[in-house]
């Protein structure tokens, strides 16, 4: 019998997708693009309440508000109430699930329960910042090392 000495779970993943220059998109449009550039969407996905979930806090950084998970999902509702968007999504649980997501991509922190963009700074500030300074090198480091690996071994 093998015994199971690890799972591959990572200890960090990054997908990243490369699209046509933006160009007279509308707003939610904009930030759909960015969730499917960064890998917080899939193409073709319907279940796309990730976007709006980024879009309510997007707007609410001008005002430097910070939000509870239940004015996200309350907003979220509305954005897609007028969008004339199906509800697919927008559980409590669901809307939990992909702020822990948009924190994981350091896009999105919590500040006594309560979440914003991180400190309210630039999306392009913060992508700079903590995903191509910090994120991309790391995995870009560890994927090297397999590679090097192989090419001894093999």
């Amino acid at each position: 019998m093998t015994q199971i000495i690890s799972r591959d779970i990572p200890l960090a993943e990054i997908t990243l997708r490369k699209y046509e220059k933006p160009f007279e998109l509308d707003r939610r449009e904009l930030v759909r693009k960015l969730c499917l550039s960064t890998g917080l969407l899939q193409p073709g996905d319907s279940r796309d309440v990730v976007v709006d979930i980024l879009y309510v806090l997007l707007g609410a950084r001008k005002g430097k508000t910070e939000l509870s998970s239940e004015e996200i999902q309350q907003l979220v509702i509305e954005s897609r109430k007028d969008g004339r968007a199906a509800m697919q999504g927008v559980a409590s649980s669901n809307i939990r699930r992909q702020l822990k997501r948009l924190r994981d991509m350091f896009l999105v922190e919590k500040v006594k329960n309560r979440y914003r963009i991180c400190e309210h700074d630039q999306i392009s500030k913060i992508f700079e910042e903590k995903i191509e300074q910090y994120l991309l090198p790391s995995v870009i480091g560890r994927v090297k090392d397999y590679v090097n690996l192989v090419d001894k071994q093999f």
